[in-house]
């Protein structure tokens, strides 16, 4: 296993945020606004999670996961904070984030369950987020066209990342023996729950602009979802392929997010060894 690397964002986020920051497009604004609501809570049950399941490896298999489960957590920790300081901007907006109390409700529910179940759950939404990732770094000409270039940058970088990262919670799952009934179990909830979540928060936020009654929103969500490089067309074959017997996270091409962050390296440095042992 390759050892991942945490690195700083040196981005601007204590600018205010446009109102309508993705190119002035209310439904990208809002679905985008959405999905970061839901980072803070969910980045924090994946680090819990995944430092459950390691308490079950042997001592082997711990010193195999480690560097990994570092960096993952490391990773995700970064994720956590910068989408919170972001989230701040939204909050000041007037918006108001639902999303984080349903996962905490979900969180609730699996207090005392196996770590499978954490770890399991986890590989299925690293899984959508990947899903996600793919896409943004393919289609980031339009479906960040005209944003604010920090926060262009800012999701461009967690995209990568999530790239990098997306294969440890499936490996530590399949390390403690997860099954793949329930491994696709796991997933069909979390596919459900994480669309339904997604789309409530994203009207929460057309709704409390006033532009879900427009016309050039709903053509906007039409073309973003269902056009030529549509979200939903262009996601569904990764989706189903979770579901095959011999899937694995490492059979997609992270090779756009490993130029995008090469590229990128002066805006995205690696954090010194001595700050994370520190921190």
């Amino acid at each position: 296993m390759s050892e991942l690397v945490v690195r700083r964002l040196l981005v601007d986020l204590k600018t205010p945020v446009a109102r309508q920051w993705n190119g002035g497009d209310a439904f990208r604004t809002a679905l985008f606004n959405a999905l970061s609501f839901s980072f803070p809570a969910g980045e924090q049950f994946f680090i819990d999670a995944v430092k459950l399941g390691a308490l079950d490896l042997t001592d082997e298999e711990r010193a195999r996961f480690d560097d990994e489960l570092k960096g993952f957590i490391g990773q995700e920790a970064t994720h956590r904070r910068i989408h919170a300081l972001f989230n701040d901007h939204l909050h000041a907006q007037g918006h108001r984030n639902t999303w984080e109390a349903r996962i905490l409700k979900r969180r609730q529910w699996l207090e005392g369950a196996d770590a499978r179940n954490w770890v399991g759950a986890t590989a299925a939404t690293e899984h959508l987020t990947a899903i996600l990732a793919e896409h943004l770094l393919a289609h980031h000409g339009s479906v960040l066209a005209g944003a604010e270039p920090r926060l262009r940058d800012l999701w461009l970088w967690h995209a990568s990342e999530e790239l990098e990262h997306r294969s440890v919670a499936f490996d530590l799952y399949r390390a403690l023996g997860g099954n793949e009934k329930w491994r696709r179990r796991l997933f069909f909830i979390g596919s459900v729950n994480f669309v339904v979540d997604l789309a409530r928060q994203t009207l929460r936020h057309l709704w409390h602009d006033g532009t879900w009654w427009r016309p050039s929103t709903w053509a906007s969500a039409a073309q973003v979802l269902l056009g030529r490089a549509g979200l939903l067309r262009h996601c569904a074959g990764p989706w189903w392929r979770y579901l095959a017997r011999d899937f694995h996270p490492s059979q997609a091409d992270g090779a756009p997010g490993v130029r995008w962050l090469a590229a990128n390296a002066d805006l995205a440095p690696p954090v010194a060894r001595s700050l994370l042992s520190s921190s």
